[in-house]
This record gives C-alpha cells, structure tokens and sequence, in this order.
C-alpha cells in the first residue's frame, strides 16, 4: 500500500501543516537548527498552493509561465522545538497586490506558539522580472485573502 504525503488541510482560510522533527532538522543538542524553519514554513506554503490547485511545476512550464520567489522574510523565534516533536505550521495568505503576494505564518507544537514568519513573495517571469499574477490566480485565492 502506498501513502501519499500529507500537505495538511484547512480550517476557514488558515492552512494547516504538519511537520515531525527528525533528527536531520536538528543540531547537536536535539533543538530544530534555526535555518530549518525556512523550509518547514516553505514546505507549508507550497502544499497551500497545491490544495487550491497551482502546481509549481505547471505554473512555470505554462503558456506563459510564472514562479514566486521569496523578497524577504522577518522570523521571530520565541522558543525552540525538539527532535521527536509534532509541529503543526499555520499559513495564511493575506494579500495580493500587483505582483506581490503576502503570507503570515506561525510554528505551534500543541498550542504553543514557536515560531512566527511574514514572508513577501514576488511573481516572476523566467527572467526573474516581476509580473503581475493573472486575474483566475487572484480569483482563486481570493477566499483565502484578508478583505481590504
């Protein structure tokens, strides 16, 4: 039998990701390494994007192909996670103007808040020039978006 990885699920217009700590993910002593948390929360981010329906791969490989790069990104690491912990990564896609895209997520074991990242994401063209997103991916996450 087999399994297909999770990519979480939702709750309103928050996504739900879980994550397991290996002991790859950590250092020496058995706590997360700081870095890992970039590809925890990069992980949550695009299983959000297949759950409504873009494909990294198809989007670049369309007609008229499009990418999201990461502009910048602020975490605020407030206390460590260990090997063996269950984690759960909250995403929220908040606004899309022009050819930025806002998300805000935060890192939970239980109901203890870990972790927290806002992340500005550009759309680019394949020579890495901004571009506006098109009107049905705007319209496609409009449910998940803050109301202006």
């Amino acid at each position: 039998m087999s399994e297909q990885p999770t990519m979480g699920g939702f709750k309103g217009r928050e996504h739900h990701y879980p994550i397991r700590v290996f002991y790859e993910d950590t250092d020496f002593t058995g706590i997360v390494y700081y870095a890992n948390y970039l590809r925890f929360f990069e992980r949550a981010r695009s299983s959000f994007f297949r759950l409504v329906g873009f494909e990294h791969a198809r989007l670049w490989d369309a007609e008229d192909p499009l990418a999201f790069a990461i502009r910048k990104i602020d975490l605020d690491y407030k206390k460590p996670a260990r090997i063996d912990d269950h984690l759960t990564i909250v995403t929220t896609y908040d606004r899309f103007k022009g050819a930025r895209l806002w998300v805000s997520q935060a890192c939970y074991r239980g109901e203890e808040l870990l972790v927290t990242a806002v992340s500005e994401a550009a759309s680019i063209t394949p020579e890495g020039r901004p571009k506006r997103a098109p009107k049905w991916m705007i319209e496609t996450l409009k449910p998940y978006l803050l109301e202006d």
